[in-house]
């Protein structure tokens, strides 16, 4: 009777083993893994489909290719898949000349978006602005439509047009815009000027390998002049190399300042900008102009500026690019470009979708319409040469004709100086900004 209840006891204790160990393998959580193989075979099932059951036989690279640009796109707005070729593009410079409209793209809310139109280039003059969604690429829509794809169709030789399809203000305004192509030629430092009162301007369009030199070359020039304050323009640019907006930053910042720091999910990728080197621009009064078409480095410019309140910022919001791109090369020739970290101003703000809010915002006027003053100049030129021909045979001789007036060179530069001021209420906004803060700056510091 004992051992029968011994070997009672003994299976019970079996059985109830077993239930634990069977109870405790159903309760182990799945890993990532164990997820992303089960996804995995739902995909190796839609290409195992496609390959029997579509209408038209289709390659398996294409598959693979599609599957890949559809999987970087939905990421975020600048990751991508690059097929062979155009990664080729991207290493190896293009035999020839190629023209192009001198804008910056990137894909915003599934549209194709400006970020800039760079000053002076085709796209500028044309009258394309920032945050232009462009629709249609000659008849091609952009709708579902790669950044590589659409850099293809906007190049092509120069003096060749290109009519694109413009939506503006939300959807409130199309506009279909013909740009001529034309070779692009960047300068990082566009404009270096001493305006009145001793304010220096300096309008930077690019962030390259050659913006410090400039940079050096036009303050050193500035500061000879008698420059006592600076107005820094970024409106319309669109960034550029990491390192050179560090080296621009500080020309402003005590050594060892934080400027900029990236962090993403690798520790390789968690890395601190700092100012160096020795400049004497570390106290010059500094207002930073920025606009939507700001970008990426520019951001990075004026957000460490605005973090050690080094300067005032001054203008509208700026763009939003604060991410980092990472070119990963494939096997087979292939390489996806992929986002790998994102930009931090020093107090730990994000850039990416948000921007740099200006510390006075100030909204852009529209300036004259020079096209429409160009074509009523226009109108007069022809009924002058009408004129002219009509009195071809009457025309006064030579000692009674008005002698022209001399206008002195001094005249001229500062015309030239009041257009430009004249045109732009943001820099006159900067300006007078500045002449206050130099007379509040040489108030005395305590009242008796």
């Amino acid at each position: 009777m004992l051992r029968k209840k011994i070997s009672i006891l003994i299976v019970l204790s079996m059985c109830i083993g077993m239930f634990l160990i069977s109870e405790s393998a159903e309760a182990k959580p799945k890993t990532p893994k164990d997820d992303l193989y089960h996804q995995i075979e739902i995909f190796s099932d839609a290409i195992t489909a496609i390959q029997h059951d579509y209408v038209e036989t289709v390659a398996s690279k294409d598959i693979i290719y599609g599957a890949l640009k559809g999987m970087l796109s939905a990421l975020d707005p600048y990751s991508q898949f690059m097929d062979p070729d155009t990664f080729k593009e991207l290493q190896v410079e293009t035999e020839g000349e190629f023209g192009g409209l001198g804008i910056e793209i990137t894909i915003r809310d599934n549209l194709l978006t400006i970020i800039t139109p760079l000053d002076g280039t085709p796209a500028d003059i044309a009258g394309l602005q920032p945050q232009d969604r462009i629709v249609k690429i000659e008849d091609k829509i952009t709708k579902d439509m790669t950044l590589t794809e659409a850099v293809k169709l906007l190049r092509g030789k120069p003096g060749t047009d290109v009519r694109l399809t413009i939506m503006r203000k939300s959807g409130e305004i199309f506009k279909e815009i013909i740009v001529t192509r034309d070779i692009i030629e960047i300068k990082a430092v566009r404009k270096a000027q001493l305006l009145k009162d001793n304010i220096g301007y300096i309008k930077l369009t690019d962030f390259s390998e050659k913006t410090k030199s400039d940079l050096d070359l036009a303050l050193a020039e500035l500061s000879k002049s008698g420059m006592d304050s600076l107005i820094f323009d970024l409106r319309n640019n669109p960034g550029g190399l990491l390192i050179s907006s560090v080296e621009t930053v500080s020309e402003f910042l005590p050594t060892g300042k934080l400027i900029v720091y990236t962090k993403g999910r690798e520790k390789n990728q968690n890395i601190e900008y700092r100012a160096t080197g020795k400049t004497a621009f570390k106290d010059i009064p500094l207002i930073v102009m920025i606009n939507g078409g700001s970008a990426s480095a520019s951001e990075i410019v004026a957000g460490a500026i605005q973090d050690h309140k080094r300067g005032i910022i001054l203008g509208t919001t700026s763009f939003g690019k604060g991410s980092v791109q990472t070119v990963i090369p494939m096997r087979d020739g292939s390489a996806l470009r992929l986002t790998t970290a994102k930009y931090y101003t020093p107090l730990g703000r994000t850039i990416n979708e948000i921007g740099i809010i200006p510390d006075i915002s100030v909204q852009a006027e529209l300036p004259r319409e020079k096209i429409q003053v160009k074509k009523e100049k226009n109108v007069f030129d022809k009924m002058e040469e009408n004129s002219n021909l009509e009195n071809e045979n009457n025309t006064l001789p030579d000692d009674m004709k008005p002698e022209p007036k001399d206008i002195p060179e001094e005249d001229l530069d500062e015309k030239e100086e009041d257009e430009f001021i004249r045109d732009d209420n943001q820099l006159r906004a900067a300006i007078n900004l500045m002449n206050g803060i130099k007379i509040y700056k040489a108030l005395p510091k305590t009242i008796n």
